[in-house]
């Protein structure tokens, strides 16, 4: 069986960053937004639609009553269905990842959908003032640079993920339960961090 590694992240924590510097150490296939390209690929949609259906948790574009209106006995919400779509994309590519080889796959619910083959899990955590810091230094030309705003924002990301992975996935996103290893990067530096991960999986994993 492949040795599969699966990282979930709050944004802003640095774990995306902690995730490639992971793989590349360890030698394996790195897989974030190659999963959104290939989703976008295989459904037609634009790689910005499928980036924001998979970041939000779904939701009904009518009341789920209104087929009753309309003289339906049964509704079928197309917003819904298009994210079910989605997902069951989603499930399959990393079904697929998983079956090629070794490989180390961020967030999409990969921890989840890969149970059965008991990745490695990791989650990546830090303290709102640290995020804060961390996307303020690294915000793109043109992006506010007022803190509060910066604050609201990946507060409202943090709770959309959440509410994403919970609809899909029977168990709460970040429970330290449902994972291998939590890692908080504080203010450290990424890289460091990688390097202590790197040590602790290569006494660990065989």
């Amino acid at each position: 069986m492949n040795r599969i590694i699966t990282v979930s992240r709050e944004f802003g924590s640095g774990g995306r960053e902690l995730a490639r510097r992971l793989a590349e150490k360890l030698g394996v296939a790195y897989y974030d937004q190659e999963i959104i390209t290939e989703i976008a690929k295989r459904t037609d949609l634009s790689v910005g639609y499928v980036k924001q259906i998979t970041a939000n948790r779904p939701f009904a574009s009518f009341p789920l009553h209104i087929g009753e209106h309309l003289g339906q006995s049964l509704y079928v919400d197309p917003v819904l269905q298009q994210s079910s779509s989605v997902y069951g994309e989603q499930h399959k590519i990393i079904q697929e990842i998983a079956d090629k080889s070794d490989c180390l796959i961020v967030g999409r619910c990969a921890d989840y959908i890969l149970r059965d083959r008991h990745p490695f899990r990791i989650f990546v955590y830090a303290s709102i003032e640290n995020k804060v810091a961390r996307c303020m230094a690294h915000r793109t030309a043109g992006e506010s640079d007022n803190v509060q705003e910066m604050k609201k924002k990946i507060c409202s990301l943090d709770r959309n993920r959440a509410k994403y992975y919970e609809f899909y996935c029977d168990q709460k996103w970040g429970a330290r339960e449902n994972y291998d290893l939590m890692v908080n990067t504080r203010g450290e530096d990424v890289e460091k961090t990688a390097d202590a991960v790197y040590d602790y999986l290569m006494k660990i994993l065989k």
